[in-house]
């Protein structure tokens, strides 16, 4: 076993920690520590263009317990990764967030671009999902405030970062409980503007397979097997019809946050925007579907975090 690496993705709606090794007779990751903590850091950035104090405290001290673990692992410093996504991206005044995370972890954070984001979520996807069909894969990452289509088959093609997300079009338009129709229609209009634009980026007709990840798809898919406990051993790898995906989709997004914590498999944290999550998928699927005449769906439960684990272990002597 190789020396364990750590990979800690903060995004809009939570922050996860990977401590992994690599098998070096197979070249996979072997987990040590696979976490994540919903603090809404994002909370309030796409109307201000600032983090919320409170949403930084949370946040970081889900970082200070991650320290923890990291310490007790013996991770080096120098193989210990901090990468913040759309939130950060977009916040005026992320150094004192930025500040914090290095006074606690020692390590400066990486705020990377959307681009690096979709690469990072395409290795991770890609290299745990089996069976896939010969041909481009196209994996879909939809966070809280940025979703990334990346296509590839053995490295990525094309790829393209959408600012649109679970925790930004839940504040922009799905503000009702349950969604009004006009801000359906508002958010709706909204993601088939920005994937207009993927669509001049990616071809879509080229899709031999459509791969989910991060949390709004792996909820999807809890939910579609009927589970009542988390379990991704369940929903990694696990294949969707194209009707089912938007059926569900559907049903999601015009629940109340009461009928939507009715299924328990759903994190808490995830009640009030798997809503717009969901409708972001449907959209992305039935986009994909009528260009490439896909029929499924795969979810992958390795995404960012294991690009990054991965990235790590490639330079670690």
């Amino acid at each position: 076993m190789s020396a364990p690496v750590a990979a800690i993705d903060c995004g809009t709606n939570s922050i996860r920690l990977l401590i992994a090794r690599r098998d070096e007779a197979t070249g996979r990751l072997v987990d040590l520590e696979r976490h994540l903590e919903m603090v809404r850091l994002g909370l309030g950035v796409d109307r201000t263009g600032r983090f919320d104090p409170v949403a930084v405290e949370r946040t970081l001290d889900a970082a200070r317990r991650y320290q923890a673990l990291v310490e007790h692992h013996g991770v080096r410093r120098e193989d210990v990764r901090f990468v913040a996504t759309s939130a950060t991206r977009d916040a005026s005044n992320r150094e004192d967030f930025i500040s914090g995370i290095r006074a606690i972890l020692g390590i400066d954070p990486e705020v990377i671009s959307g681009q690096e984001e979709a690469e990072l979520s395409y290795r991770g996807a890609v290299s745990t999902v089996e069976g896939l069909p010969a041909g481009p894969a196209l994996v879909v990452d939809i966070g809280g405030g940025s979703t990334e289509l990346v296509l590839g088959t053995t490295a990525p093609t094309h790829r393209i970062s959408l600012d649109m997300g679970s925790v930004r079009l839940t504040e922009r338009h799905l503000r009702s409980d349950p969604p009004a129709a006009d801000e359906i229609a508002a958010a709706t209009a909204d993601i088939d503007a920005l994937l207009d634009e993927a669509a001049e980026a990616i071809p879509l007709e080229r899709v031999a397979s459509l791969v989910g990840v991060a949390g709004t798809v792996t909820t999807v898919t809890a939910v579609a097997t009927g589970i009542r406990d988390y379990r991704p051993d369940v929903t990694h790898g696990a294949t969707l019809p194209v009707d089912e995906v938007r059926a569900l989709c559907e049903t999601l997004l015009r629940e109340t946050r009461e009928e939507r914590s009715r299924h328990q498999v759903i994190h808490p944290g995830r009640i009030d925007v798997i809503g717009a999550g969901a409708l972001i998928w449907s959209r992305i699927v039935e986009r994909v579907a009528a260009a490439s005449g896909i029929t499924e769906t795969r979810t992958s439960e390795h995404d960012i975090l294991d690009g990054m684990a991965l990235d790590l272990l490639d330079h670690v002597p």
